[in-house]
């Protein structure tokens, strides 16, 4: 059983082996969802030049934008910029490469790469910079441009649950591009709140199979809201 049991005792064992210049797969909408420990250990380990792709890049002090605060990205392929004022600055200033993806052709990016297609055509983003130096097919009447897959060195991701053999539970809303991101890692590390012993997990309630993950730890979350918008009483 000792060869299933995805699970490891420090952050440091969970993200062994990153290190400069590699591409790096963060799930997570916003802040929802984010696997804010792992980001939090990549700071700490100081690898420079990351290629990241995410939906966007966290805010100025929490998530993923504590990387770019201390300049250990390089590129961001993401769909918007959000309430990170750092990105926007890297970004109009030229210090960042950015590819900004529509929202839905980078999900199936990152699904395609874990599925191993390499490549696929869409129509979203035909006829506009998206589309610039892209092959362009037409398919019933409709034109088509050719989109790459992604996929990365590492992929982290958040869960809610997950088993020792990493079959991974998500919580509503907090599933996003969790479920996506943990398919298109070489080296795929999950962090849950809560970790529980074979068996406990109905199967039809995973989103994830443990196939698809190399690493598992349990950790603390702040779990922050990005925006609260409350009404008076």
């Amino acid at each position: 059983m000792a060869g299933f049991d995805k699970r490891v005792d420090s952050y440091e064992a969970a993200l062994a082996g990153l290190t400069d210049n590699m591409t790096v797969i963060a799930g997570g909408f916003g802040l929802c969802g984010i696997p804010e420990n792992l980001i939090a250990q990549i700071r700490r380990m100081g690898v420079k030049g990351l290629t990241v792709v995410s939906n966007n890049c966290g805010v100025d002090d929490f998530g993923l934008g504590i990387l770019l605060k201390d300049r250990q990205i390089k590129k961001m392929i993401a769909s918007y910029v959000g309430e990170n004022a750092e990105f926007e600055r890297q970004l109009l200033s030229g210090e960042l490469e950015v590819e900004l993806t529509p929202q839905g052709t980078l999900a199936e990016k990152i699904r395609a790469g874990g599925a191993g297609i390499p490549a696929f055509f869409t129509a979203t983003g035909y006829g506009t910079p998206v589309g610039e130096n892209k092959e362009v097919r037409e398919f019933n009447g409709r034109k088509y441009i050719l989109e790459p897959s992604i996929t990365a060195d590492f992929a982290i991701v958040k869960g809610w649950k997950a088993d020792w053999y990493g079959n991974v539970v998500y919580r509503h809303t907090a599933q996003n591009f969790n479920p996506a991101a943990a398919t298109a890692g070489r080296i795929t590390v999950v962090e849950v709140e809560e970790i529980v012993e074979p068996g406990q997990l109905e199967p039809s309630q995973i989103h994830t199979p443990g196939i698809y993950v190399d690493r598992l730890i349990q950790g603390n979350f702040e779990k922050r809201i990005e925006k609260r918008t409350t009404r008076a009483a």
